[in-house]
């Protein structure tokens, strides 16, 4: 196709509008007509990566395939694109500003005056077309992260004015995300957000290319009109984002708009096919037309934001539309499940996830739930410290070891079932120092993991520093605990089940991280078939108590 070309989202008004779903969903897009497309993040907090962040302040922190900890964004970008994305695809102030410091301290710059202009902004620059560079992509969306008009965001969007003067209108152009509200009282679309929001972007020497215009009711032609006259750009470059129903829906809706044709239409693009997305669209028609539904407790402690946990949320939507299943999550604080209430919190359920996590706050709801799941045959899957719950359950009540713990909660501990990693021990920084990012699994041959995956080696994504202590295995296997998944390299319990349970396994990776809309995992896929049947069983043994 020629020389890469760039594509900026920006975004006024307010955060939140979904400049990540706009993006992915053009992305997804001009993938379907035959372009290789990525998409990068930069976000403008001052954090080097959101690996250290609490998910209260941030959400879910993304791992990608080669150990970056970055936003969750990148899942959308994953999950839409059904590609990887990298350390190269995010990239923060943080980041940033900690490149240009060291390179100061290291002389680069000759005893110059280090300014926001030009070396932060070349900076930015630099890890603008860095993934354009490699000659892979045809396409490279960039996201700015944030509002137009944040103080924070100014280098980014002075990076953006200046590479627009760098490349020419023909590679490059500018998307604008903008809110038009609806005045319940007065009955009318207020155009006026949308043209302050403009205007501060042109204030800083960007003119918008296209606008997207996120709106709870279509925009009649007078109000585009109206926006594209004092928005200065043409009218069929005002594009509707009307809410969806769903995130999915998102790339048919900018598809009716046309927004893929003007952007191949402004970058001067000519040798591309009509999309297709027959796939796409047989997906959204199983997830909106269920003939089932199952309801899946997700006990974990970040539970009041859904964000926290938006990587397993996406891929329970992608399990349940391949078992034209309607997937019901019902969250549950891990703090609030005690020995004297686990029936009234999960006797309902018809399966059972436990969450992924960090430190000691609701450990002991958590291993409360694995104990219920496993005596009541109900289907059970634990990811990361889920699964560590699920061990530290085990050995204090089948195994016998009553005060089995892990050292990350109980460090005095007589019997660390769960125990800090060697290469862990002597490390103090926090950031990125993680066991992080695709390892390989051998998989045991004739072990339920293995009927479901149908290999015997897989590679999954990690993000953890406490792994099960080897020392245990024997006692653990008397009493029916099988490892089925084995690092071949560090030996590492990757993941576990029960010989006598229905589905009861537990995966140190994380396998969310790797579902996307046309690959659905199949131990999501596998745990949602599995609590199906286990709520077809408890009507059918209601009928025989019954009669």
């Amino acid at each position: 196709m020629g020389p890469t070309k760039y594509i900026f989202v920006t975004g006024g008004v307010t955060s939140s509008l979904g400049k990540g779903i706009v993006s992915a969903s053009l992305g997804k897009l001009l993938r379907a007509r035959g372009l290789s497309v990525t998409i990068q993040k930069f976000d403008p907090y001052i954090n080097v990566d959101p690996g250290t962040l609490n998910p209260y302040e941030h959400g879910e922190c993304y791992v990608t395939e080669d150990g970056a900890e970055t936003d969750l964004d990148l899942g959308h970008y994953e999950r839409f694109l059904n590609v990887f994305t990298s350390q190269a695809n995010n990239v923060t102030t943080g980041r940033i500003y900690h490149t240009v410091i060291t390179k100061e301290r290291e002389g680069e710059y000759l005893g110059k005056t280090v300014q926001v202009i030009p070396h932060i902004t070349d900076e930015i620059k630099r890890n603008f077309y860095a993934l354009g560079e490699t000659g892979v992509y045809d396409i490279i969306i960039t996201e700015i992260g944030g509002c137009v008009g944040d103080i924070e965001s100014l280098p980014f969007i002075e990076a953006v004015r200046q590479a627009k003067l760098d490349l020419g209108s023909q590679s490059c152009l500018v998307i604008h995300l903008t809110l038009v509200p609806y005045l319940k009282a007065a009955g009318e679309l207020k155009t006026k957000p949308t043209q302050h929001s403009v205007k501060q972007l042109l204030e800083a020497g960007v003119q918008p290319d296209i606008l997207v215009c996120r709106t709870e009711y279509s925009l009649p032609l007078e109000i585009r009109k109206k926006i594209a006259l004092f928005c200065n750009v043409q009218i069929n470059s005002v594009i509707e984002s009307k809410d969806a129903e769903t995130i999915y829906d998102v790339p048919i809706v900018l598809r009716k708009e046309k927004l893929d044709e003007r952007v191949l239409e402004k970058l001067n693009i000519n040798n591309y096919k009509e999309p297709n997305i027959d796939l796409w669209k047989e997906f959204l028609g199983r997830l909106k037309n269920p003939t089932s539904e199952v309801t899946i407790g997700l006990v974990g402690k970040y539970v009041e934001l859904p964000d926290a946990y938006k990587s397993i949320n996406e891929a329970f939507v992608h399990a349940g539309a391949q078992n034209e299943c309607k997937v019901i999550v019902k969250t549950i604080h891990s703090e609030d499940i005690k020995p004297s209430n686990c029936e009234e919190m999960l006797g309902d359920l018809d399966g059972i996830l436990i969450a992924p996590g960090f430190g000691e706050r609701g450990i002991p709801g958590k291993i409360e739930t694995a104990r219920y799941a496993r005596e009541n045959d109900i289907p059970f899957f634990g990811i990361c410290l889920g699964m560590q719950c699920a061990v530290i359950e085990f050995a204090m009540n089948v195994v016998g070891l009553k005060e089995a713990a892990s050292t990350e909660v109980n460090p005095n501990t007589p019997d660390p079932v769960i125990d800090l990693m060697e290469e862990q021990k002597s490390i103090t920084m926090k950031g990125g120092t993680m066991r992080l990012g695709a390892y390989k699994c051998r998989i045991e041959p004739g072990t339920q993991i293995h009927s479901i995956y149908q290999k015997t080696e897989i590679s999954e994504r990690h993000r953890h520093r406490y792994e099960y202590n080897n020392q245990y295995l024997d006692l653990f296997k008397e009493k029916g605990m099988v490892f089925s998944g084995i690092n071949p390299e560090s030996n590492l319990v990757e993941i576990i089940e029960l010989e006598n349970h229905p589905w009861f396994i537990g995966t140190q990776f994380h396998p969310e991280l790797k579902s996307t809309v046309l690959n659905p995992h199949p131990l999501f896929v596998n745990f949602v078939a599995a609590s199906l049947e286990h709520k077809k069983n408890k009507v059918e043994n209601r009928k025989l108590i019954n009669t």
